[in-house]
């Protein structure tokens, strides 16, 4: 069996030629612990799930994706830029990699969430969104357009509290994920990124009404949460899916501007 990567606020392992850039902003991560076995089955063969002191986690995740862009070239404006909001599980690979696994990516542009579906197989939906910053305080909404099941909605606000600066080792097991695993064509397919360092601060959940959970696969999760993070964003870039079989290259990642503050 490989040895299990670390989980590091810093990419473990160069990615190589870049495939995407875009970067993410005011995000909202909220999280609750759940048993490995209950999404055991929602994971791609060839996965199983990544455990923090025997427990897992479901995350919904909302923020603004700004700027998608292909290859080096420049991000796209309007195209490229809009409110995201995803429900994700934790995963590991037979090769060590820790990543997430998507179960639904919800975006207001339709052309995205086509090129997405088409191009990687991932599980974006076309939906109404909203996110909005008023004193002290982040609000997201979100209601399905395409495809089913049409409606289903998230409404969040959080307040947001003061920096974090020194994370606690879970907050860097659910911010610091390195990949993504999902299944393209039949085989598992390991598309890997890296950025800076999270700014991350604390953050109070105020209301949260949602189902996306629940279309997601996942009823019965929800309730208070075991962790609520607030972060206003890093620049990303992707590399080119890794090969299974093929060695993994750990080492220094190519250098970011300074971080979001």
């Amino acid at each position: 069996m490989a040895v299990l990567e670390p989980v590091t606020p810093h990419p473990p392992r160069t990615v190589g030629p870049t495939l995407l850039t875009q970067s993410w902003l005011d995000l909202t991560f909220v999280h609750w612990a759940v048993e490995p076995a209950l999404v055991a089955p929602l994971l791609p063969a060839g996965t199983r799930p990544d455990e923090f002191e025997g427990k897992t986690y479901v995350g919904l995740v909302a923020f603004r994706m700004d700027r998608v862009g292909w290859l080096n070239l420049p991000g796209v404006p309007y195209f490229g830029s809009f409110p995201e909001t995803n429900v994700r599980l934790y995963s590991v690979d037979a090769e060590g990699r820790r990543g997430v696994v998507f179960r639904s990516l919800e975006a207001t542009r339709l052309a995205p969430v086509l090129a997405a579906r088409l191009g990687f197989k991932l599980p974006y939906v076309w939906a109404r969104m909203t996110v909005e910053h008023a004193r002290g305080t982040i609000r997201y909404t979100s209601r399905r357009r395409w495809p089913g099941p049409v409606g289903a909605r998230c409404r969040l606000r959080a307040e947001i509290g003061g920096r974090i600066t020194e994370p606690t080792a879970l907050e860097h097991f659910l911010t610091a994920r390195w990949g993504l695993h999902n299944t393209v064509g039949g085989r598992l397919r390991y598309l890997p990124n890296i950025h800076p360092r999270w700014p991350l601060h604390r953050a109070r959940l105020l209301d949260l009404d949602e189902d996306l959970l629940s279309a997601a696969g996942l009823p019965g999760v929800g309730g208070e949460p075991d962790s609520v993070l607030y972060s206003p964003g890093v620049p990303v870039r992707f590399g080119r899916p890794a090969r299974y079989g093929a060695p993994t290259r750990y080492g220094a990642p190519a250098r970011f501007g300074s971080p979001a503050r």
